[in-house]
């Protein structure tokens, strides 16, 4: 293991400069083949200082008992990749991606993985630095990160977790004393992510380019071991392998259809077989609702648009088939049949569980199942919120609540005739009202991650007024109870909102 390596102005601690965090790690991936792994140093900064520390995740992680305490300083250090702690091996991972449709192969540009820590639970979780530095994968680039994207991805990924979305999430944001450029200077920053693990569509993608079949089988069998030990039994592992991957991404984009979260870049490199939403780059939530809403400055053609993403996760499904298609069975014609499968079962599970989510959205119950005219009701009140430019998440709160704020669309009379129709229906729930209105709060969110609350909170972070960001994030952590903030937070942003990746 290497210690942060000297180079650049800034002052290195060494290991573990008293941070009094209960440190252990392992680094299983490290012994994959080097094909698949680069050592690398983070790149020292000169004058680190702790902006967020998320004390919660570090208790879980267990990394801090409660009502433990930290030295600031010290953690910036640590947090900072000035000063790696015991355990810590660094590495920039290798992999490939279909970007915007295209080919290439990647790798981890401006990020190191530390190692795994292991919970008091037994559970393995990647820790790794996000603007850490560059590495032999950055293209030239200089490996840095603005302190904005990285609060942004903080405030998102820790909403999505509150919002009971699989993610990854965030354990601190260092300041580095150190700017970058992005057509203008900013204050630069490393995060940590915390990760079931970083392994992605594109790392099988990579692999399988490199042609060589044992690398592949050693990148599956690890996969298998980290996320599905249960599957190294199966006559079968790569295609249970894929199954699984398969269910796990029908589920994470129904949650994101369900709070109204759109990616902002699909890109096979920024899918985790693990089903966690990872990658905050260009994402953002739809307030009106629109299925071609995108808020990526990149995304020209509207590829990963709110409404696409299912058909897109289908896709870049298929690219993870493609690279297993020699594990699946000797004959190719057999393992694209098998493949084909596993793809169609998306489509179907789908479309069956996007009912189920809709149901529990509106309340819905049967005892044998959906009623036939359940999915005509759905549709029916999207096309009238399209129509209307209604706000998705106000709307279906609106429905679950007695007490939340009533959209001004509600008094119109397609929505009047549509209202008539619902309550008929949920008149006839074989379950009680109060319990269909629990399974509709339970479901629908009172408040999102809105756009214009998040800039606003950004704006006045890297201008060191983190108050407003605080408040934020406390707003935030319990979406699905009544809200009684700041009402900014209920309400609609200007529209042309855009964000861009941050690179």
């Amino acid at each position: 293991m290497t210690d942060a390596a000297a180079g650049s102005a800034g002052p290195i601690s060494g290991r573990t400069p008293g941070d009094h965090l209960a440190w252990k790690l392992d680094n299983t991936y490290q012994r994959l083949p080097e094909a698949f792994w680069t050592a690398v140093a983070p790149t020292p900064v000169q004058a680190p200082r702790m902006v967020m520390f998320n004390r919660p995740l570090a208790t879980r992680l267990g990394l801090l008992a409660d009502g433990a305490d930290a030295n600031a300083d010290a953690l910036a250090q640590v947090f900072s990749g000035n000063a790696l702690p015991d355990g810590a091996a660094a590495i920039a991972q290798a992999y490939a991606g279909h970007q915007f449709g295209n080919f290439t192969m990647l790798g981890d540009g401006r990020a190191v993985l530390i190692g795994e820590q292991i919970t008091p639970d037994g559970r393995r979780f990647d820790l790794q630095f996000k603007g850490s530095g560059p590495t032999p994968f950055s293209r030239q680039g200089d490996g840095r990160a603005a302190l904005g994207p990285m609060l942004r991805e903080y405030v998102i990924s820790e909403a999505m977790h509150a919002l009971g979305v699989p993610t990854t999430r965030s354990l601190a944001v260092v300041a580095t004393g150190e700017g970058v450029f992005r057509e203008e200077p900013l204050p630069g920053a490393v995060l940590t992510r915390v990760a079931a693990s970083h392994l992605r569509f594109g790392t099988f993608q990579y692999a399988a380019a490199l042609g060589q079949p044992e690398l592949l089988q050693s990148l599956v069998d690890y996969a298998i071991d980290r996320h599905d030990p249960d599957l190294k039994a199966s006559p079968a592992p790569a295609l249970g392998l894929l199954r699984r991957v398969v269910e796990r991404h029908v589920d994470l984009v129904l949650n994101w259809i369900r709070i109204g979260f759109v990616h902002g870049v699909m890109n096979t490199d920024n899918m985790a077989i693990s089903g966690e939403t990872i990658d905050y780059g260009p994402c953002a939530f739809i307030d009106a609702f629109n299925p071609a809403a995108v808020f990526s400055s990149i995304d020209q053609g509207g590829r990963y648009a709110f409404g696409a993403q299912p058909g897109v996760a289908q896709w870049n499904l298929a690219r993870l088939a493609e690279a297993l298609l020699p594990l699946l069975a000797p004959d190719r014609d057999a393992a694209i049949r098998l493949a084909e499968e596993q793809l169609n079962r998306f489509r179907d599970l789908y479309q069956v569980r996007w009912q189920a989510m809709m149901r529990r959205k509106l309340g819905l119950a049967a005892i044998d199942g959906e009623e036939e005219s359940d999915a005509a009701l759905m549709g029916d009140l999207l096309q009238w919120m399209r129509a209307a430019g209604a706000d998705y998440t106000n709307t279906f709160r609106a429905l679950s609540d007695h007490d939340a704020p009533r959209p001004g669309q509600f008094a119109d009379t397609a929505f009047t005739e549509w209202r008539a129709r619902w309550q008929a229906r949920r008149d006839r729930n074989p379950i009680a009202l109060a319990e269909a209105e629990a399974m509709m709060q339970a479901a629908n969110p009172a408040v999102i991650p809105r756009n214009h609350v998040v800039e606003n909170a950004l704006t006045a972070a890297t201008g060191g007024d983190l108050a407003p960001l605080q408040v934020l994030l406390g707003a935030l952590a319990h979406p699905y109870e009544p809200f009684r903030g700041d009402p900014a937070c209920l309400q609609s942003g200007p529209a042309g909102f855009k964000t861009f990746c941050g690179t």
